[in-house]
């Protein structure tokens, strides 16, 4: 028979509705032994992590009410060992980690990953690789604690809730620095619950206010964003070599910019593209007002 069940039972099951001590299966919101564990619970056994289930053997008799059964001698030994993984991000490349590394190594942080990605990206490689460590490292019976300067550079509103969720499944501490949320949290507190919705709220209100800031602006006749790099020479240079059936990109390095910042640089092909697409917009509008009534 596998001891699959044996080694998913030496921890406590993180879910909330179950909470089965290490020693004992997992039960159901009816005080029933549950016909297969949770998957939040063999997940933190590193060789069942993508397992898509893990039944209850017929030894634990699943559908019976629950009782609480003996904890082994092993769940409750002392962690073998602590350790403070950090983590340290920054939204664009101009943008300097120096203030968070130094923050981290300030707070006894050893290992620390960064990276510079926006937190909108679906993957930030960096900070998968600190919680993977993590997960390794709680395996082996060590305190692990993901330590980060402050909760906007792990993200906001359900991206933080979902990865703080992943981090107390798995058994890890989380730990800020500074920011609204400083010092060490339990992810599934409702305080902490309740400031990760509001900073993901926070960040809607600032680009919303944007946006109508932009509006306003438009209004009154004011240009948004940076100084136009395209003029009259460069639409006509740019429609010569799309004649010659030149692709955008090789028509972007045939184009230099005039004036600007960027003046002596060469376009980038979307600027082309864009450049083209109003013209060609603008000539089928002007085409469109001098067709004849039928």
């Amino acid at each position: 028979m596998s001891d699959d069940f044996l080694r998913v039972e030496e921890r406590d099951c993180p879910m909330s509705s179950c909470a089965a001590p290490a020693g004992s299966p997992c039960r159901t919101g009816k005080g029933r032994v549950a016909a297969q564990y949770h998957t939040a619970r063999f997940r933190l056994v590193p060789a069942l992590a993508k397992a898509l289930s893990v039944p209850t053997p017929p030894v634990r008799r699943p559908g019976t009410v629950w009782t609480e059964l003996p904890r082994p001698a092993s769940a409750a030994a002392p962690p073998a060992g602590r350790m403070r993984i950090g983590y340290a991000r920054a939204s664009t490349a101009r943008q300097s980690l120096d203030v968070q590394i130094d923050s981290l190594a300030a707070a006894g942080v050893a290992k620390v990953f960064s990276e510079k990605i926006s937190t909108r990206a679906t993957s930030r490689p960096e900070l998968e690789r600190a919680v993977a460590l993590a997960r390794d490292m709680r395996a082996a019976g060590a305190a692990v604690t993901l330590v980060v300067h402050e909760h906007k550079r792990l993200g906001r509103g359900i991206e933080l809730a979902a990865l703080a969720e992943q981090l107390r499944a798995a058994g890890i501490g989380l730990e800020f620095l500074s920011g609204e949320l400083q010092g060490s949290h339990d992810p599934s507190g409702i305080v902490f619950t309740v400031l990760a919705a509001l900073s993901g709220m926070e960040r809607e209100y600032i680009r919303e206010r944007t946006l109508e800031g932009h509006e306003s602006a438009r209004t009154r006749g004011k240009t948004i964003g940076g100084a136009a790099v395209t003029d009259e020479a460069m639409l006509s240079m740019a429609l010569h070599l799309r004649e010659q059936g030149m692709s955008l990109r090789d028509i972007a390095g045939c184009l230099v910019i005039t004036k600007g910042k960027k003046k002596g640089r060469h376009p980038s092909a979307a600027t082309v593209l864009r450049l083209l697409r109003e013209h060609d917009e603008t000539t089928a509008a002007a085409a469109a007002e001098n067709v004849p009534p039928v």
